[in-house]
């Protein structure tokens, strides 16, 4: 029997294999270009000193795990709203919060404005101290000037990462 299934099969057109075969090369390409690709990192721009005071004051600040230090940037009724957690406003909500947080940080501006006494920072976070590598987050601070002084009004920021389950987030 199987040779009489063979004897009845014939060979397919050359122009049906050449059809099968567009067919899927055109699948697999599709596929391809369907999975997300991996924007590349924005580049750093340079802020002017002042500005860029303020984020060298917080990297300090972190790394040396000093909430008192962290808390002295913010204006006295700053905000900060970190990922995953309930806003906090005022220096001493803003030190008990900082009291919780420190260690290796290198943060970068990706853009900015400033008008007048009012500067917005956009920009990327890492937890280390190391050039190059991923960014691990990005951040926006609204900068007021009082006296004189550059002081963060606001700070929000979120991970870069995707959010884990509901269920396996920690308090």
């Amino acid at each position: 029997m199987h040779r009489l299934a063979m004897r009845h099969l014939r060979p397919l057109p050359a122009s049906w294999l050449l059809a099968g075969l567009l067919v899927l090369a055109t699948a697999l390409s599709m596929s391809a270009h369907a999975q997300p690709a991996t924007p590349a990192a924005l580049p750093s721009v340079e802020l002017p000193p002042e500005l860029d005071a303020v984020l060298r004051g917080y990297e300090r600040a972190f790394r040396a795990k000093d909430a008192q230090a962290l808390t002295a940037l913010f204006t006295e009724d700053g905000f900060a709203l970190p990922e995953g957690r309930p806003p906090v406003r005022g220096r001493e909500g803003l030190r008990q919060a900082f009291a919780q947080v420190g260690g290796p940080l290198s943060l970068r501006a990706l853009a900015y404005r400033q008008q007048g006494d009012l500067a917005t920072v956009i920009g990327a976070y890492r937890f280390s101290d190391e050039g190059g590598g991923r960014d691990d987050g990005k951040f926006v601070l609204t900068l007021l000037r009082e006296g004189g002084t550059w002081r963060i009004f606001s700070d929000i920021d979120n991970a870069s990462a995707p959010p884990r389950p509901a269920q396996a987030r920690q308090p």
